[in-house]
């Protein structure tokens, strides 16, 4: 998995929109204002923080070694995935799709109804 891989992956989902907030060193992943992913690279190596459920993100970290409380971002709801490393690429998805999931769940109603996925 690259950072320009995962980008486009993430380009494909329903109302996403990408920009950097922050500054040039780290993409950030939006669906209706609220962030979802954001790519960047550190010391030499790509990753991306995603949001997570706590517990999920507590069973994560303690099973591999490239999985780490987020970065920058709050240690109890994100994680941060550093890749090449010992997380395959169809989790990286997988966690991708899950961190949109849950923003998309918190949204209003109105929200979810207007991406078409209330």
């Amino acid at each position: 998995m690259t950072n320009k891989e995962l980008e486009e992956y993430l380009d494909t989902y329903i109302g996403a929109e990408s920009g950097f907030p922050f500054g040039p060193e780290a993409l950030v992943f939006k669906v209706k204002g609220k962030m979802f992913a954001i790519l960047a690279e550190r010391e030499g190596r790509e990753y991306v923080t995603l949001k997570v459920q706590p517990e999920d993100g507590e069973v994560l970290t303690s099973q591999f070694v490239d999985i780490t409380p987020g970065y920058h971002t709050n240690k109890r709801h994100w994680i941060t995935v550093y890749y090449p490393g010992d997380v395959d690429d169809g989790l990286i998805r997988d966690l991708s799709e899950q961190s949109y999931k849950l923003v998309v769940s918190k949204l209003p109603k109105y929200e979810r109804v207007s991406l078409g996925l209330a």
